[in-house]
């Protein structure tokens, strides 16, 4: 969300707007369609269709000035007016900020544990009860941890098993080196291991139960870029809900398949990007391992707009947790509820990733 003025809220679809009693929110669209501009001289009638507008439209500042609501519009550069009182009058979304879902968060701050003071078994617990609340914890190493950090994985492992997570051995192995120049894993035929950009995306969708967690141990940083980035799912899918329920509704029912196909290994799953709800949800994405969509000649369009949306929500930087791991740093996420990136690098980066499943019942996770 940016702001322009102290009153007005601009979202990427959307803005809200104070009236007299309350707040209201207006779709851009909407508003470009009522512009004034856009009536005849003489008969003030409506003189632009709907149709004619760009599919993307979007204010680019907005203000309030003599009880009238300015709106510059990124496409073209046109200011438009409208009075307060007419939009107070044809206003469709009254006060929806009390039960509004909020946008993905993006202050990495609230999600860092300082390691420094704390043992690494009070680090963990804390670990476990932030990623229960909020998917993901990122730990900031003390001395011990950042010494010789790839000595310090088994030991964080053990940790983290006394706390009811237990390693998933996958195709990889057990331990996965995310580096260029990898000698220790099998499959290595994949993005993970070469210094480009890998967007977001869950992990292992193409599994029938991919592994619930990974944790991401940074044992050397790249010379340039190799940065992180999480988005809460979760979240994203709350606010399509709220703002797209057509879009939502076809991604939690329309089955897609996820292919990974390798030198040796190969598996895929067909099923709905999103599903469940609550403590049960859990979301499939990963553009590099769907296969091509085989729909329905009708509903392909509509498949292609609701998941389309649903990236551009999740790939807006606005919504994304950005953040660098130094070495002996750590995070654990949870894999059914989080996506997560990285930026392209150069130099010998080496991330150690581990993923886990719940052994326990009844504790945090």
């Amino acid at each position: 969300m940016s702001r322009s003025g102290p009153e007005i809220a601009l979202f990427s679809r959307w803005m809200r707007v104070p009236l007299k009693d309350a707040t209201a929110d207006f779709h851009y669209r909407w508003l470009r369609h009522a512009c004034d501009a856009d009536r005849h001289p003489t008969t003030h009638e409506r003189i632009v269709c709907s149709s004619e507008l760009p599919d993307d439209v979007r204010a680019e500042r907005a203000w309030i000035q003599d009880d009238g609501l300015h709106v510059v519009w990124a496409h073209d550069r046109r200011e438009s007016v409208y009075a307060l009182g007419w939009l107070a009058a044809n206003a469709y979304a009254v006060g929806r900020e009390a039960s509004a879902p909020v946008p993905p968060p993006s202050d990495a701050s609230r999600f860092e544990i300082d390691g420094r003071a704390l043992e690494l078994d009070a680090c963990v617990e804390r670990v476990v009860e932030l990623v229960a609340r909020s998917g993901v914890a990122i730990v900031r190493a003390g001395a011990r941890l950042r010494a010789e950090p790839q000595d310090r994985t088994e030991e964080i492992i053990a940790t983290f098993g006394r706390r009811g997570l237990s390693v998933v051995g996958t195709h990889f192995g057990r331990i996965e080196d995310l580096r260029t120049d990898n000698t220790t894993n099998q499959n290595t035929d994949q993005l993970g291991y070469t210094d480009a950009a890998v967007e977001l995306h869950t992990d292992q969708p193409f599994l029938d139960h991919p592994p619930r967690f990974q944790l991401l141990q940074s044992i050397r940083v790249a010379e340039v870029g190799g940065e992180n980035a999480i988005v809460d799912g979760l979240a994203a899918a709350e606010l399509l809900a709220a703002e797209d329920r057509d879009s939502y509704d076809i991604l939690r029912r329309t089955p897609v398949t996820f292919h990974r196909k390798q030198k040796a290994f190969e598996r895929s799953v067909t099923t709905p990007i999103l599903t469940g709800a609550g403590s049960s949800f859990q979301i499939r994405y990963s553009y590099f391992t769907l296969a091509p969509h085989r729909l329905p000649f009708a509903d392909m369009e509509a498949f292609y707009r609701a998941y389309d949306r649903f990236a551009r929500l999740v790939r807006d930087p606005a919504n994304q947790i950005r953040f660098l791991l130094r070495s002996g740093d750590f995070l654990l996420y949870d894999n059914y509820r989080m996506l997560h990136a990285r930026t392209s690098f150069q130099g010998s980066r080496w991330m150690r990733g581990v993923y886990f499943d719940r052994v326990a019942v009844g504790g945090p996770l």
